[in-house]
């Protein structure tokens, strides 16, 4: 098949997705039944919605029928663990509270929740206790199914593929075997002997573990209703405070006298004026910093901005049948781009982190200056 025939018939497969999308998009900007023009839509607040966490699993929305997964809301209050379905959130009435903001008071719209235990104020994907008092949220969110969906598809991947190594010993690799053994050789020779060195193997099981489980969460955000699970903080700054932690207790005395004691640098700046030492003490904890705000933000943008591509749509709705098209080959352009940059987050993440353990494991050998 020459290149010409090829190329036609791609755009004969894409030539439904669009000729969908233009039907689809013909009634964004129809009016309502009475004549007045539906009601305004907020981007901003679309996109923030579909990023955050919730108490519930949204899938699709049909007209003004939300498909979701109810999800278990955990609550520990002062009368008890309080312990109920999000779906009853859908139940409760609609009604206005009062709240300080910025020392000032003003009424904002709230969802009234009844159990047998108390009655809550839903706002803004919280709970809050009719009486004012704290609560602690330890709910089953959809960013924590979604870490229990990864979890299992990393055990049930990981056990096919031990299961294959145990069958296929000495043999050439078959099955879901042969795709990952690549990666995970990548990951050892690639990324931890290289940043390493001889002591890698210690290490290798945890970057083996980051690696697959950034990678994994990166590519189920990606689907339709997927979760931003990578790009909630909460997640990167647990996952970088793994590696601070593994790097802090596997320092050697060589790495820490190269923190205070920094060789090659004049005396005069390690006790006098100790700059030095200063800059390489902060650098012990701006190092995980910057590992979670590099993949928290790149994962965020990313959803960010194919989000916004897809608003277009529904900000220009006198000419969405123009904008539609327009707007799904940019988003499918940057889904093409996401699929990479999941994997390079993962990559980046898991090369910093080996090169942070090399750093606490080598042995330094400095000669003195005669």
């Amino acid at each position: 098949m020459n290149f010409s025939t090829y190329k036609s018939q791609f755009i004969y497969r894409l030539l439904p997705i669009f000729i969908g999308i233009f039907l689809i998009s013909l009634p964004l900007s129809a009016k309502t039944e009475d004549g007045e023009k539906s009601e305004k839509f907020n981007p901003g607040e679309t996109i923030m919605h579909h990023i955050a966490d919730a108490h519930e699993w949204e899938f699709f929305i049909i007209g003004e029928t939300h498909y979701t997964l109810p999800l278990p809301v955990i609550l520990y209050t002062p009368n008890g663990l309080d312990v109920f379905m999000s779906s009853k959130i859908h139940h409760g009435k609609e009604i206005e509270i009062e709240k300080e903001e910025k020392g000032k008071m003003s009424k904002v719209h709230a969802t009234e929740v009844k159990t047998s235990l108390n009655t809550y104020h839903y706002e803004h994907g919280k709970f809050h206790l009719e009486s004012g008092a704290g609560i602690y949220d330890i709910s089953i969110t959809k960013n924590v199914a979604s870490l229990f969906l990864s979890v299992f598809l990393l055990m049930f991947v990981f056990f096919r593929v031990a299961k294959g190594y145990r069958r296929n010993a000495g043999k050439a690799p078959k099955g879901i075997q042969s795709f990952f053994e690549p990666v995970i050789i990548f990951v050892r020779d690639d990324i931890a002997k290289g940043a390493i060195g001889p002591k890698y193997e210690r290490f290798l099981p945890y970057l083996l573990t980051i690696f697959f489980f950034i990678w994994f969460n990166n590519m189920l955000g990606l689907f339709p209703a997927g979760a931003n699970l990578t790009g909630n903080i909460a997640i990167t700054l647990t996952l970088a405070l793994f590696t601070f932690f593994i790097t802090i207790f596997s320092g050697n005395r060589a790495y820490w006298g190269h923190i205070f004691n920094t060789p090659g640098v004049p005396w005069w700046l390690k006790t006098i004026l100790p700059i030095m030492p200063l800059v390489e003490f902060l650098g012990i904890f701006i190092k995980p910093v910057s590992l979670m705000i590099r993949l928290f933000a790149n994962i965020t943008a990313g959803h960010i901005i194919m989000l916004s591509l897809f608003s277009l749509i529904f900000m220009f709705k006198s000419v969405a049948y123009l904008v539609a098209p327009v707007s799904v080959v940019f988003a499918m352009a940057m889904t093409f781009l996401e699929l990479f940059v999941a994997l390079l987050q993962a990559y980046v993440f898991t090369l910093l982190s080996a090169l942070y353990f090399g750093q606490a494991v080598e042995e330094h050998h400095h000669e003195e200056a005669h």
